[in-house]
């Protein structure tokens, strides 16, 4: 059998929807009805980041000929400027977005909201091959029965969970389990194969206390039920990423796992921090914020987070290689411009040791 020719690598993609990463389209009502629903949806799940994908209304509008960005002192953003629907593009604009509600009526989704009001009917039949998604029903008037088409195309569709319209306590709880539902998984990454100039012999394979350190990261992370990798310049087995971002450091294997697997969160540490240990690991993990970038270590008196301890949110892979290819490689870099949740510690948990003189210093402190 002749194998068939690939033009282009086979890259593992991000579990996107649609338009988003986790999308959902209400349709059936009036538009003014799904933007209301919307924003008592946002009000209630505030500690969320949410987005909402309408179509404009405006009749006989110009082209823009200027491209405006009015920024507010408080972080609102107004942006009116030219542009055509492009699920790529927009898979990158909500990127950082835990759910997007679209406007059915006028966008598809890969999930949806309908709502049942009789003066939609006719526009409910127009779309009816797009509700292959359905997660609950609204009904406008608890009376409203569900159309004959509805029932003959999906027979079950009377069984689906049914809200009143004013119930949006239980319309954002049905909402908030499906954000839950796919929050990233977490792997671990610890660094190895870096240069350790200073040093003068491998950091990761430095040994503090019976092992080397690599081992004791790696061991570490696999405590907390992580299937934990080495980063390395080259594999030779499957708990090992090869670095595919070259001489870039740490930003480059950071890259390297989620080029390896997108759809994860990945929780970094490196081998040069051992008095790390496994309450701080589950410090990290029990203040894991999956709206953020990342969840990061920071030292109470240092005034910049730690990037090799730190959670990596999927939605952080973009952003690196959005720094990357303005020329900057710098983990901390894209951290500190960055939406991060942020854990304080003491600053003696995180000590870098770079020196055989603060190797033997730490390796003596460790042992006694």
């Amino acid at each position: 059998m002749t194998k068939k020719h690939s033009k282009h690598t086979n890259l593992v993609r991000r579990d996107n929807d649609i338009y988003a990463p986790n999308e959902i389209a209400i349709l059936g009502a009036k538009c003014d009805i799904i933007s209301d629903i919307v924003s008592k949806v946002a009000k209630k799940l505030s500690n969320h980041k949410l987005a909402y994908f309408d179509a404009s209304h405006a009749k006989d509008l110009a082209k823009n000929k200027l491209s405006e960005y009015v920024f507010h002192h408080e972080g609102n953003l107004q942006i009116t400027t030219s542009g055509t629907i492009n699920k790529y593009q927009q898979r990158l604009d909500f990127a950082q977005f835990d759910y997007v509600f679209i406007n059915g009526n006028h966008y598809q989704g890969a999930k949806q909201i309908l709502i049942l009001d009789e003066a939609k009917e006719a526009s409910v039949l127009k779309r009816l091959d797009q509700l292959d998604n359905i997660q609950f029903i609204i009904k406008l008037n608890s009376e409203t029965e569900f159309f004959d088409f509805l029932v003959e195309k999906y027979p079950n569709i009377k069984n689906k969970r049914c809200y009143p319209l004013n119930d949006i306590d239980a319309i954002s709880n049905h909402i908030n389990n499906l954000i839950q539902e796919k929050i990233a998984p977490v792997k671990g990454l610890v660094l190895v194969g870096g240069k350790s100039t200073r040093m003068g012999s491998d950091k990761s394979e430095l040994n503090y206390s019976g092992k080397p350190q690599k081992e004791v990261a790696k061991e570490l992370l696999e405590e907390h039920n992580l299937k934990t990798f080495y980063s390395v310049q080259k594999a030779d087995n499957d708990y090992e990423i090869a670095d595919k971002f070259l001489n870039l450091g740490p930003f480059g294997g950071i890259c390297s796992a989620f080029q390896k697997d997108p759809n994860s969160a990945w929780f970094v540490l490196a081998t040069d921090v051992p008095f790390v240990n496994n309450e701080i690991i589950q410090l990290v993990l029990k203040h894991r914020n999956p709206s953020k970038v990342a969840t990061a270590i920071k030292g109470k008196n240092k005034e910049f987070v730690e990037p090799l301890i730190t959670i990596y949110e999927p939605k952080s892979y973009p952003i690196l290689l959005q720094y990357l290819a303005q020329g900057y490689s710098c983990p901390r870099k894209m951290l500190i411009n960055s939406d991060v949740e942020i854990v304080e510690i003491e600053d003696d948990f995180i000590r870098n040791i770079n020196t055989p003189e603060e190797f033997r210093a730490a390796k003596e402190e460790i042992s006694s």
